[in-house]
């Protein structure tokens, strides 16, 4: 059984392309986000953890077509109220993949992702289950600072090649021999890397009770996960979640329920300057070279500059020198839901949904002064200041109300079976804001007083509403011959009236040909047991349009834009909104897939393959054919004129089957879904070669382009007599070991025409993902792992991970250590030794060697141990007397192994170009399941 458009429905008489996991299949997750649960589970997902900090989340995406609609209990929700539920409450996930998610209408462009949470069973006893675990993490994988002696040498070194003198040297024959030597603590330098990250404890406790008799089922949670930072000091990420559902029977016709969900999530750490609170650790550890010690004299109490840019002393991140930021979300959402069956399989459903949420945010970032030390007279002294200390406070409220009106009619009639569902659904959302920026007296003083303030906002309700009639026939002869119909009239509060409502249609078939006469009375029947084609096309909307708000339709002016001192007074300026919006609506995209389901040997072995395209009409675009005076002030508004496209494939393939008491499964998952850039409005060009590098008409979209690595250059010679000018500069600052480029066109000098397609998106979930999932028990003793993968995607190597000292920082190691160098680093003329990397050289010095090219454009590909899991169940014959009915005992392991191309740099699923994103974590867990 899988849960599609609200309902339970058996595989066999499914027609749309519906992908689910189970809680088994996801709760061996070590994950602290719902989405980190799903990666490598369900083919159809495109999944990328780019980041790990402290409550970090996945990127999900159906077939690579941008964030899914998140619907929990029959609730629409978001992304976040997803992320945020504990998994372990979760029963079933399904993913709606094609245009059967038409039942969600003008938001269902990028698939559905269908969650429904425990309830408890009815005829059971009541249950009390803990599941409890500690774990240690450390990074995957995060860029090896080299150290002082690596980092001194190839300065060294680079400054020689370079032309520089003993008089303008950075180290002296003599400093030179000292760092080599660190005989003393002021020679032997500092490792920011260990300095800056550790490792560091996540726990997790969850406590549920369920049962149910034969007239109600009851199921309750509490939970709580704790995941400090693998930086130093720099707190960490905490939820508690609490779960709730109750059914029951009023009598033989009434059936009512209720459900609760509401989460407590702290945020803490260090206030420090900028917006993401992480960034200066990060870029500390190669930004501060590792001559520099983060205190003066080594006095912990007086933090010293360490760059130029002094908040890179890791020294001054922490909550008594630079601050504190506490960003709290206080979440609940109630559901209360009711059925009563009107005739014989006539029922008519009603839900009523209301969702808070309360962000408190609260930064203080503190003033500090650095010192430097003076050795003659023991004293220390200023030598920069902070003064601008910045107090802000943030409230957000979120505020929805949701209703759902449902008639279904389901029966049969000897072989023939339908289903009708006909539904009226409005949502609406408020969401006030209020934003304070102060400047405070002092660090000691948290509140906020009139005085202080430089800056206030207050945002208003920004009301947003949705309303849809919905409707659903289903119908089946002999679970043989399979036909589905949904349709929705939607409307969007964002566009003007005229503009605001859609029609939202698809159809599918299936056809069971294992269930024809032909099929089993063959001997191919006893082998492919299951078999059914089937085919969907069908119609949804998207009205999150980009470059477009709610309202402008409306013409008017925005208040409190720029301004003016007029008589000596401060007038607040007014703009004007520009022409209005009287014609964009909603994104249509058409969804085509066809697929196949398939089961062998008793359906021991089951696959499916899905073929798929969506075509989104109605992108936003402008006119460039119709003028408008400049004098004007305003430019054209945008209109749906353009087109775009995804076309793939997705499979999946398992195996179950049991030996005496050995039970065992194997899964595997794939997903590929390419994006093209489709039609657009009157492209031109002024040449072949201009369309060539600059159309996206029917292209693959998102392509890097970039000069074609040849080899390298290994000899002054060489690069005297080489006939292409690889730098266009007459190769005058072409060095040995500096990358040779592709002449493509024959024209003797590398330049933009020489540039071609050499890579994949960089900064998306990747085109090409895939997973590989086990488990076996065996008596007491169960063992579970799952692979994930990925493929066709790109990452730039650039800044800190491919130059030499960029920003007067240091690098990776091995971007130091594995160059081309001088032999001796005082020797100009001393021989040359061959690296990976090119030359060391300043970064003032002129070089083509680090141009986009095939070189530093890397196509990743990885395959990672996602989760290892062993585990033991004690017997029931040890637990007699306890009132514990069930004991588990476990290991388990996330990311603890990974092969990539990558991945002497940084973990593969990160993708700034200078390798420093938080990387994802590697946790170690022991736990416990216990029943009673």
């Amino acid at each position: 059984m899988v849960v599609a458009e609200n309902r339970m429905v058996t595989k066999a008489t499914l027609t749309g392309a519906v992908s689910s996991v189970k809680s088994t299949d996801i709760e061996r997750s070590s994950a602290v986000t719902a989405s980190g649960a799903l990666v490598g589970k369900i083919a159809g997902l495109n999944s990328r953890q780019q980041g790990g900090a402290p409550g970090a989340t996945t990127a999900l995406q159906i077939r690579n077509m941008g964030t899914p609609l998140f619907v929990i209990d029959g609730v629409v929700s978001d992304e976040g109220q997803f992320n945020n539920m504990d998994f372990n409450d979760i029963e079933n996930i399904s993913i709606l993949k094609d245009a059967s998610a038409a039942l969600y209408g003008v938001r269902a462009a990028n698939g559905v992702i269908v969650v429904t949470t425990k309830k408890g069973q009815r005829n059971t006893r009541n249950t009390v289950s803990v599941d409890a675990y500690y774990g240690w993490q450390k990074n995957s994988k995060f860029v090896d600072p080299a150290d002082v002696k690596e980092y001194v040498h190839a300065y060294t070194t680079a400054e020689t090649f370079s032309g520089r003198t003993d008089g303008n040297r950075r180290y002296s024959r003599e400093e030179y021999d000292k760092w080599m030597a660190g005989a003393t603590p002021a020679y032997q330098g500092w490792d920011w890397g260990d300095y800056i990250w550790i490792s560091a404890p996540q726990y997790y406790i969850n406590t549920n009770f369920s049962g149910g008799t034969d007239k109600a089922n009851y199921y309750v949670a509490v939970s709580h996960i704790n995941q400090d930072a693998t930086i130093r000091n720099y707190g960490g990420f905490r939820r508690t979640n609490a779960q709730m559902n109750i059914e029951m029977n009023v009598n033989e016709k009434f059936k009512i329920g209720a459900s609760m969900n509401g989460r407590i999530e702290d945020r803490r750490h260090p206030g420090v300057p900028g917006v993401d609170d992480t960034w200066l650790p990060r870029f500390a550890t190669l930004k501060n070279q590792p001559t520099k010690r983060p205190f003066a004299n080594d006095n912990p109490n007086y933090p010293q500059k360490v760059s130029d840019q002094p908040e890179t002393n890791f020294a001054l991140l922490n909550y008594n020198t630079s601050g504190r930021v506490s960003d709290v979300w206080r979440v609940i959402q109630l559901n209360g839901n009711a059925e009563y069956e009107i005739l014989d399989g006539l029922k008519a459903k009603a839900m009523l949904g209301y969702y808070f949420g309360l962000q408190e945010l609260e930064n203080q970032e503190y003033k500090f002064n650095l010192y430097a030390y003076d050795e003659k007279t023991g004293e220390y002294y200023v030598t920069d200041r902070m003064t601008n200390p910045y107090r802000e406070r943030n409230r957000d409220r979120v505020e929805d109300l949701t209703s759902n009106i449902q008639l279904n009619y389901d029966k049969k009639f000897g072989k023939h079976a339908i289903n009708v569902v006909a539904g009226f659904e409005a949502t609406k959302r408020n969401r006030p804001k209020m934003w304070i920026h102060s400047t405070p007296t002092s660090d000691a003083m948290d509140l906020i007083r009139l005085n202080e303030i430089v800056e206030f906002n207050d945002t208003g309700k920004g009301t947003e509403a949705r309303m849809g009639y919905l409707a659903r026939v289903n119908y089946n002869y002999a679970d043989r011959y399979l036909v589905e119909f949904i349709g929705r009239w939607d409307g969007s509060w964002k566009f003007r009236p005229g503009h605001r409502w859609g029609f939202f249609p698809s159809a599918s078939l299936g056809w069971r040909l294992s269930e024809e006469n032909f099929w089993k009375e063959n001997k191919i029947g006893e082998i492919v047991t299951n078999l059914k084609i089937r085919a969907s096309y069908g119609e949804v909307g998207d009205d999150n349009v980009s470059n477009y708000s709610p309202y402008d339709f409306l013409p008017g002016y925005t208040y409190n834009n720029g301004g003016a001192v007029i008589d000596g007074e401060w007038v607040v300026g007014s703009a004007t909104r520009g022409l209005p919006n009287e014609t964009l609506s909603w994104l249509t995209a058409k969804i085509l897939d066809i697929g196949i389901d398939l089961g062998f040997l008793n359906n021991r072995l089951n696959a499916q393959v899905d073929f798929f395209q969506r075509k989104r009409e109605g992108l936003p675009a402008q006119r460039y054919d119709v003028l408008i005076p400049v004098e004007a002030g305003f430019s054209l508004p945008q209109e749906n004129l353009n087109s775009d496209m995804h076309r793939g494939f997705d499979a999946s393939i398992s195996w179950s089957d049991n030996i005496n008491d050995f039970h065992y499964s194997i899964g595997a998952n794939m997903t590929y879904s390419r994006f093209w850039d489709w039609e657009q409005y009157k492209p031109r060009f002024s040449n072949s070669w201009h369309e060539y590098r600059n159309s996206i008409w029917h292209r693959v979209g998102y392509v890097n382009w970039g000069y074609e690595a040849i080899g390298r250059f290994e000899s002054w010679e060489q690069i005297a007599n080489y006939p292409i000018d690889n730098d266009r500069k007459g190769n005058r600052t072409v060095v040995p070991g500096d990358i040779m480029y592709k002449d493509q066109n024959g024209d003797g000098v590398i330049n933009g025409y020489d540039e071609r397609p050499i890579g994949y998106r960089v900064d998306s979930t990747p085109t090409l993902n895939y997973g590989i999932n086990l488990s076996a028990s065996w008596k007491g003793f169960d063992l579970a792992m799952d692979w994930t993968g990925s493929g066709m995607t790109s990452w730039w190597q650039r800044y800190e991970t491919a130059r030499p000292f960029q920003n007067d920082g240091n690098n990776p190691s091995e971007v130091l250590t594995d160059a081309w160098h001088l032999s001796d680093p005082f020797d100009p003329d001393s021989e040359l030794i061959p690296g990976k990397y090119p030359m060391l050289r300043l970064p003032s010095d002129e070089t083509s060697a680090y141009d986009s090219s095939t070189y530093w454009l890397h196509n990743v590909r990885y395959i990672k141990l996602r989760n290892l899991e062993f585990g033991y169940t004690l017997p029931k014959s040890w637990l007699t007397h306890t009132g514990i009915t069930n004991v588990r005992v476990y290991l388990s392991a996330t990311n603890l192994l990974t092969i990539s191309n990558i991945k002497s740099l940084m973990d593969p699923e990160c993708a700034s170009d200078n390798g420093l994103d938080y990387p994802p974590m590697r946790v170690i867990n022991l736990g416990v399941n216990l029943k009673f």
